[in-house]
């Protein structure tokens, strides 16, 4: 029986697909976080919180009191009307469209508490809450003409709900008298996660500096939502679009900043949902922060990030006038891009060619399939229709395979008979493909074109909002890893838990590379100033299963079913090509046939004899020397 040798051209694509999944798996690996960058800026709003708190207690206590209640009005200096008013109580509005339920505080009048109904946290079970026990503030910096500054959030607002038809409108008033004010007005629709938010002021020229613009100061500190703390952050991150259309985002480092121009919305993505300010009216020099605050990932943590910005609001006729929109929900792309405000552009789903894949054929087809079987079935049935669609290039790569196979008893007595000459054992290795019509690169290349598809798929399923709190199988949720095992333990890179689906596509693709590389690796003799490929091969087979084994456990179990399945479909297609329509006898043959024919040569067949001759030549006037 003839001894299964292996192919040396053929390892370069399977290498290079190693490589690009080496290089996606360092890219997504977070950096070890760093100490707050803004500890002296938070302890400040701390400080003014704790002032205003008391500021509120002292004004009930002063009602009866009109000399200290003057003093207080001093204080409070150009909107000292508000701290009249029956509403200057820690008071809070509740307001609810189905899908949110909002609490709006009069003191600073923004958003106090933001819960997602229909979504749940997958420790207690209980709705999401994006917003709740001080984690964001929304706070305006206004200058008086006395060059006091005054802080909105430790000011007393005045709110006034009404309905405009299904709408609910909720007014909310910093009064500085009854006719000049600083007013947030939201506008909730009903099922709708993106409401209207205004901001204006009247009549407020004779005690604010409208010189200088309004500061508007936005912050949240990220809640963790999800199973996997490192998961989670690495797709926890700030977007922002400017300048027209162009999108951007903030780095995973510990601390990251940029300014920018013309901003038209600014988005602080968690992994799966995400808070939104849009304007009609691009902000300029806007000031953006992130800041990594998980210091070790083995420990849970409450939060994931710190996001703040600061947005200048300018005067215009000595008023400011901006209409805006705040979305907070999931962080789904079909839903994002369904408000046209290309807001979906938030979610990573690859540059280039790796994107459009995902926008055009992915999540279209994956849509479709979710709405009419459960989610663990449409994996698969998804799985299937990829490598059916791949399956022709799998085909030519076996092909390819099998040709050099035919040839290697031929290649084998030329190693032989030019062992002490490599240059010319390379140019007759050349003239044997040549008139045999076979291209080295042949195998190569298929694999090449699949790397568009497997980068494709890395960052489809982590953007796969449908797989949050899906099941399958033993996998309690395919957006999270699926652990079978908890270890007592932390193993670095794999973590304290064991999944097993990361196990199962790992001795799949095992086996996958043991089939198509595994004895020709073995039997592929080394070629003179060469790395011995045969053994490079015959390692790759066992530290890629490592490979994905370390760095899949902790990824989302929907990945590693796809991949297991993948994998076993690729194995099964590789046995019917091999077994039921490539036939080796045929192949030789046809090779035979062409020796007897003189084959046009490649370009490549061209390039690489042209080089061949040059260092012939090269070789010999050195030699003659």
């Amino acid at each position: 029986m003839e001894e299964k040798k292996f192919d040396i051209k053929s390892i370069i694509g399977l290498l290079l697909i190693s490589g690009v999944m080496i290089w996606m798996m360092y890219n997504n690996v977070n950096k070890e976080s760093e100490k707050m960058a803004q500890e002296v800026e938070q302890k400040q709003i701390e400080a003014k919180a704790a002032e205003a708190q008391q500021l509120s207690e002292n004004i009930v206590a002063a009602a009866s009191d009109s000399t200290k209640l003057n003093a207080l009005q001093a204080t409070l200096g150009a909107f000292s009307y508000s701290a009249t008013l029956p509403s200057a109580t820690d008071a809070v509005t509740e307001v609810s469209n189905g899908v949110l339920t909002l609490k709006f505080a009069n003191k600073g009048g923004y958003l106090k508490e933001v819960i997602l109904n229909n979504e749940e946290n997958f420790q207690t079970k209980e709705p999401i809450t994006l917003v709740k026990d001080g984690n964001s503030f929304l706070n305006m910096e206004v200058k008086t003409l006395d060059n006091r500054i005054l802080n909105t959030q430790d000011l007393f607002f005045e709110p006034t709900l009404t309905k405009e038809g299904d709408n609910q409108v909720l007014s909310m008033r910093l009064k500085a008298s009854e006719n000049s004010y600083l007013e947030y007005r939201y506008v909730l629709r009903p099922d709708n996660y993106m409401m209207d938010f205004g901001i204006r002021t009247q009549g407020l020229q004779s005690v604010v500096n409208t010189t200088s613009p309004l500061d508007l100061q936005w912050q949240l500190k990220a809640f963790r939502n999800e199973q996997s703390v490192s998961y989670e952050n690495r797709y926890t991150e700030v977007f922002y679009e400017y300048d027209g259309k162009k999108t951007d985002y903030l780095g995973q480092g510990s601390v990251a900043e940029t300014k920018e121009n013309d901003v038209t919305y600014i988005a602080y993505k968690q992994h799966f949902f995400t808070s939104i300010l849009l304007t009609d009216t691009p902000f300029n020099n806007v000031e953006l922060k992130s800041e990594n605050i998980v210091k070790d990932e083995k420990i849970d943590t409450t939060f994931t990030k710190n996001f703040y910005s600061s947005i200048p609001l300018d005067f215009k006729n000595g008023e400011v006038n901006y209409a805006m929109n705040l979305y907070f929900g999931p962080s789904d792309y079909e839903l994002l891009k369904s408000y046209d405000k290309n807001l979906q552009k938030s979610i990573s789903l690859g540059w280039g060619i790796f994107g459009w894949i995902n926008k055009f054929l992915f999540i279209p087809i994956f849509g479709v399939l979710i709405k009419f079987i459960p989610h663990g079935i449409a994996i698969i049935v998804f799985t299937i229709i990829v490598r059916l669609v791949m399956s022709p290039i799998t085909y030519k790569s076996y092909v390819s395979q099998a040709k050099m196979k035919v040839l290697r008893p031929e290649i084998n007595e030329l190693n032989e008979k030019y062992a002490k000459d490599p240059m010319k054992k390379q140019q007759e290795t050349m003239k044997l493909y040549s008139s045999a019509g076979v291209n080295p690169m042949a195998g190569c290349l298929p694999a090449l074109a699949q790397i568009p598809v497997f980068y494709a798929l890395f960052q489809f399923f982590p953007a796969a909002f449908d797989l949050r709190g899906k099941s399958f199988l033993w996998a309690h949720d395919l957006a999270t890893y699926d652990a079978v095992i908890k270890l007592p333990f932390y193993i670095p890179f794999y973590g304290n838990h064991v999944s097993l689906f990361p196990i199962l596509a790992s001795v799949a693709i095992f086996f996958y590379m043991k089939m198509t590389t595994g004895d020709q690796a073995m039997s592929t003799p080394p070629q003179e100033g060469m790395p011995d490929m045969g053994k490079i091969m015959k390692i790759m087979i066992y530290v890629s299963p490592v490979m994905m084994l370390f760095f899949f456990n902790n990824y989302a179990s929907g990945l590693s079913l796809y991949y297991f399945v993948s994998n076993l479909i690729t194995i099964g297609i590789m046995w019917v090509i091999k077994n039921r329509i490539v036939n080796e006898d045929k192949i030789h043959a046809q090779i035979q046939e062409n020796k007897k024919s003189e084959k046009p040569k490649s370009k490549f067949q061209q390039r690489m004899q042209q080089m061949l001759e040059q260092a012939e030549e090269q070789k010999k006037a050195k030699n003659n020397k």
